[in-house]
C-alpha cells in the first residue's frame, strides 16, 4: 500500500509564500503522475498542479505564475511552492499519486494514492 506525507501547510497572510512537500511510502516507478488538489470549505475537490516523471507539468488558471510543481528524484519527493499568496487560496491541499506512464489528468477518480492533506490558510 503506497502512502503519501504531506507537509508544509500553515497560516500565512496574503502576500506570502508557502512550500509543499509530498513523500511516497515507496520509490515512485519509472513513469507516474503526481498532482496537488485542494479543497476548499463547502466545494469539490479541484486539481491544482500536476508534474509527470518526465517533468512535464499542468496548472490551473488561477494559479499560474504563482505556484510551481517540482519533483527530485534522488529525494522521490515532489514540491509545490506557493508564492503570492491569496485568501482563495485557503483549503486543504492533498498530493496524488498515479503511477503509470500516463499524461496529467484533473480527474480526482484516476489517482489511487491520496495523502492525507494539509491545511493553508491565508489571511487577508
Amino acid at each position: 500500500q503506497v502512502q503519501l506525507v504531506e507537509s508544509g501547510g500553515g497560516l500565512v497572510q496574503a502576500g506570502d509564500s508557502l512550500r509543499l512537500s509530498c513523500a511516497p511510502s515507496v520509490t515512485t516507478r519509472s513513469s507516474y503522475v503526481m498532482a496537488w488538489f485542494r479543497q476548499a470549505p463547502g466545494k469539490e475537490r479541484e486539481f491544482v498542479a500536476g508534474i509527470t516523471w518526465s517533468g512535464s507539468t499542468n496548472y490551473i488558471d488561477c494559479v499560474k505564475g504563482r505556484f510551481t510543481i517540482s519533483r527530485d528524484n534522488a529525494k522521490n519527493a515532489v514540491y509545490l511552492q506557493m508564492n503570492t499568496l491569496k485568501p482563495e487560496d485557503t483549503a486543504i491541499y492533498y498530493c496524488a499519486y498515479r503511477p503509470g506512464p500516463y499524461v496529467i489528468t484533473q480527474s480526482t477518480n484516476l489517482y489511487p494514492y491520496w495523502g492525507q492533506g494539509t491545511q493553508v490558510t491565508v489571511s487577508s
